[in-house]
């Protein structure tokens, strides 16, 4: 695709999520090793330029280049992701007592999930820096697209994925020309297959937040949450979180913005949504010393949510703590039932992990957590046309 305008970057460098230490934005880093934690970019927002700046003839995330890493207008790979619909789910509002429910629809993205963004810019920083190999252990859909930007770009690609995962994800890897290995397990166990084929790191490993750049794709669903709704943002987010790098790329795009001016408004409450059958956050916000050991993790019909021990728990423990949020945990049977819900009265298919959030809003409403006069945004973060076989 043409990339309408040069991009320019403010990005300064990486630092520790923990300890800020800094690390080089023009060397190949994966995670600090300082503290074993995710590293995150940091920019110079003070030499921000005003929201005007955003190039409205580009309909892809690369719109907000600037405050993205990529450094360089050349090594942008891109397949059109991003700027992606908001739906206004006026007949569920109507039919269940909300004032205003919209929801966020990720599956409009190529390779249909809202992997598209942070693999689109992950590859554009390998790309960037000169890697040609890299490795990601997935539950199913970043897999897909790491296999659709490694070939756009002309990067070897090797994708680890549990062995029950639906045969298209398997399918589409393979049509992208990627080497599929499939693991017995869940996405930690393809992990643990994933470093030891990378001993002699000759790959760069992709992984949830063992690397910095995915995060950076995901964020821009926050700028654009701000610039679809006139810069104001909902009461509240709910978001169906495994690794998490959506959530805690939002809320980054959300405390960006606030400090360039972008936006004035309050800031969203975010909801992290999980399976029964794996809820590390749930756990984590009960007993953050002992969670790991708190449950046994199982495989779930929304993939994305089998992630038993996220890289990047901290992070998103702080998310929900800044944003005055919580976690919730949905069970197998009400995230197909919401899925089939949302089809026949939306006419969206949508997948097993967004149709998670809309289960937990009935729950939270009920609860009290929510009131029926917020305005709610619920993130659907892949296409439900994938995951058909699972719901049979």
């Amino acid at each position: 695709m043409n990339i309408s305008t040069q991009p320019y970057s403010l990005a300064k460098n990486l630092s520790c999520s923990n300890c800020k230490q800094e690390y080089s934005i023009t060397e190949i880093n994966s995670y600090a090793t300082c503290c074993n934690k995710p590293l995150v970019v940091d920019y110079d927002l003070l030499s921000a330029p005003p929201k005007s700046v955003l190039d409205l003839t580009e309909h892809t995330m690369w719109r907000y280049s600037v405050l993205l890493p990529v450094l360089s207008k050349q090594n942008i790979v891109s397949l059109g992701e991003g700027m992606t619909p908001i739906h206004h789910l006026n007949k569920m509002a109507r039919e269940y007592g909300f004032d205003k429910l919209l929801m966020k629809d990720e599956s409009f993205n190529p390779t249909g999930s809202f992997k598209a963004r942070g693999i689109s810019m992950a590859i554009s920083k390998a790309k960037e820096l000169g890697i040609t190999k890299c490795i990601v252990p997935t539950a199913g859909n970043a897999g897909g697209a790491l296999a659709a930007y490694c070939a756009k770009a002309g990067i070897k690609c090797t994708v680890v994925m549990p062995s029950q995962t639906p045969a298209v994800f398997k399918q589409e890897c393979e049509l992208y020309g990627a080497d599929l290995i499939l693991v017995d397990g869940l996405i930690n166990d393809c992990a643990k297959k994933a470093s030891e084929i990378n001993n002699n790191n000759k790959y760069f490993d992709i992984s949830t937040l063992k690397e910095p750049y995915r995060i950076e794709g995901k964020k821009t669903m926050g700028y654009e949450i701000a610039e679809q709704l006139n810069w104001q943002l909902p009461d509240v987010i709910i978001y169906p979180a495994g690794g998490g790098t959506g959530l805690i790329g939002i809320w980054k795009a959300f405390k960006e913005m606030k400090e360039m001016g972008w936006i004035t408004c309050p800031l969203p409450r975010m909801i992290a949504v999980q399976s029964k059958n794996c809820a590390p956050i749930l756990h984590a916000l009960n007993d953050i010393e002992n969670w790991k050991t708190m449950f046994t993790p199982m495989a779930t019909v929304a993939n994305g949510l089998a992630v038993p021990y996220p890289f990047g728990m901290d992070m998103m423990l702080q998310v929900l703590k800044e944003s005055g949020g919580t976690s919730i945990a949905i069970s197998e049977a009400d995230i197909v039932s919401g899925v089939k819900e949302i089809s026949k009265m939306e006419g969206l298919l949508i997948s097993p992990e967004g149709a998670a959030t809309w289960k937990a809003l009935l729950q939270l409403r009920q609860q009290k957590i929510i009131a029926a006069n917020e305005t709610v945004l619920m993130l659907n973060t892949g296409s439900g046309y994938k995951y058909i076989d699972n719901l049979n």
